[in-house]
């Protein structure tokens, strides 16, 4: 129970910060390219995680394949994954259809997880789909179709594969890897791999400001750090169909926040999404335990 209980506290808070990031990305991308934005982030990151590795002084990798599991998965889920989703964006693709493509995401992890072993109950497909729909009922206000280029198309597609891929490699590759030390081995690949491309398709340039170092500060703390760390605990309590669905809610909570923030009224059909993404995300988390109790 107390187990269920942290799970759950770690669930919410990683719907409330992944739902914030859209919001604190839309404003960091405003003072730095995608690329250039990225490689801020994952410095700043590295920043954070060196004294606390210093001080907890957590396990390291103890062969090459473990090394080389946790790059690969670093790649995919930190540079491989951001750089799609944000330069979806910055290429005019707008919110409504990022955020529908970027949904699939658990769906897509069902597929792959079944022919990987894990059983999905036919409830759980309900509640992905009912998911994906209600997501684009919440959205639908937002979508532009002339906003879509082949290059937007190919950065978010990109994005939505390698957070899959990236996901289900950690959890089948890197079960025991020390979270902390893991963390500040991805950045650093991750800084690795965008520093160049910063510099050569966009000159590096950025316009320092306090709203851009919020946004890299929130991202890279609340999101990069803490957020993705309580994904990855989720995914060792739990099968992947569960946990990912969770993916569903994050949408729902930028909505809110974009209320809050720039006072942007949700339209009726947005509401009913709300209510259909929620449905759905009940039925694709809920515990095979609990159904069994109620038989």
């Amino acid at each position: 129970m107390k187990q269920q209980r942290n799970d759950a506290l770690l669930a919410w808070y990683f719907v409330v910060v992944w739902g914030s990031g859209f919001i604190a990305t839309k404003i960091g991308i405003q003072y730095a390219a995608p690329f250039t934005f990225l490689s801020l982030r994952f410095a700043f990151g590295i920043l954070c995680l060196i004294p606390l590795v210093i001080w907890i002084k957590p396990a390291w990798p103890s062969t090459k394949r473990e090394w080389l599991h946790i790059i690969v998965a670093g790649l995919l889920m930190h540079a491989i994954h951001l750089s799609g989703s944000h330069y979806a964006q910055y290429l005019g693709m707008s919110a409504g259809i990022a955020a529908v493509i970027l949904a699939l995401q658990p769906l897509a992890t069902a597929l792959i997880a079944r022919g990987n072993g894990d059983r999905v109950s036919s409830r759980q497909w309900l509640g992905i789909a009912l998911g994906f729909a209600g997501v684009a009922l919440i959205v639908w206000h937002k979508v532009d179709i002339r906003a879509v280029t082949i290059g937007s198309l190919v950065a978010v597609i990109t994005g939505l594969a390698a957070l899959t891929a990236g996901t289900l490699y950690q959890r089948k590759f890197c079960p025991t890897v020390d979270l902390r030390s893991g963390a500040l081995i991805q950045f650093a690949v991750s800084l690795a791999a965008l520093l160049p491309l910063s510099i050569a398709f966009e000159g590096a340039k950025v316009q320092w400001s306090w709203p851009l170092l919020g946004s890299i500060a929130f991202l890279v703390i609340g999101a990069s750090i803490l957020a993705v760390n309580a994904l990855h605990t989720l995914m060792r309590h739990g099968e992947a169909t569960r946990v990912t669905s969770m993916l569903y809610l994050p949408p729902i909570f930028a909505v809110a926040m974009e209320y809050l923030v720039f006072g942007v009224v949700p339209t009726g059909i947005s509401l009913i999404g709300i209510a259909v993404t929620s449905v759905g995300v009940a039925l694709a988390i809920q515990r095979k335990q609990a159904r069994d109790n109620m038989r």
